[in-house]
């Protein structure tokens, strides 16, 4: 009986990671990480392979163990730093909305960790996409974000203008630099962060 039970755990995960999108034990807990991130080229650590916000949104995830959901745009932005930044500007000069893959049903959780880079001292533009798409009223909403010196941004403010009636939890608010470069700090702040 234990095999069988495995062996459906390890079909999930395949079925999972062969995706887009990244849902692990969706509906087994009661809090979620939605997260944003992109790799590749990015201000101050280089090509990198996982993006800064994914490595946080990941060990927050493993910390509290909360199901995890990651937006992933259709379109991808380019690999390349500066056109990616011209994207990001452009986007956030038409107030875009673009669209991401998958989706995931938020109705049955109560606290949603919503991480996310700072682009142009705003939350990226598909960030506000799923944010508008899911009505996460009465929820406990906790942010994360990573930057290279902008700091918050003022975007607990944005996600709090979104909704009326939530509870906004303190944001963890970390260099990119310090998640991709340093990961025992970045699980110390995240562990007095969680406290």
């Amino acid at each position: 009986m234990k095999i069988k039970a495995i062996i459906k755990v390890l079909l999930a995960l395949a079925m999972v990671s062969a995706s887009s999108t990244t849902v692990f034990a969706q509906g087994k807990s009661k809090s979620l990480v939605v997260y944003f991130s992109r790799a590749d080229e990015n201000y101050s650590v280089g090509n990198i392979s996982e993006g800064n916000t994914a490595i946080l949104a990941k060990m927050i995830a493993q910390k509290t163990g909360a199901d995890i959901f990651e937006i992933v745009p259709e379109k991808p932005y380019p690999k390349a730093y500066k056109a990616c930044t011209e994207v990001a500007k452009d986007e956030q000069a038409k107030s875009a909305r673009p669209s991401y893959k998958g989706e995931v049903d938020t109705s049955g959780y109560d606290t949603i960790y919503i991480g996310y880079p700072i682009w142009w001292g705003d939350l990226p533009m598909v960030v506000y996409t799923f944010l508008e798409k899911h009505d996460l009223s009465g929820k406990t909403l906790v942010p994360f974000c990573t930057h290279e010196g902008s700091g918050l941004s003022g975007t607990d403010a944005s996600i709090k203008r979104l909704y009326k009636n939530v509870t906004l939890k303190k944001a963890l608010v970390m260099r990119g630099n310090v998640a991709q470069n340093n990961r025992k700090d970045a699980e110390t702040q995240i562990a007095t962060w969680l406290k």
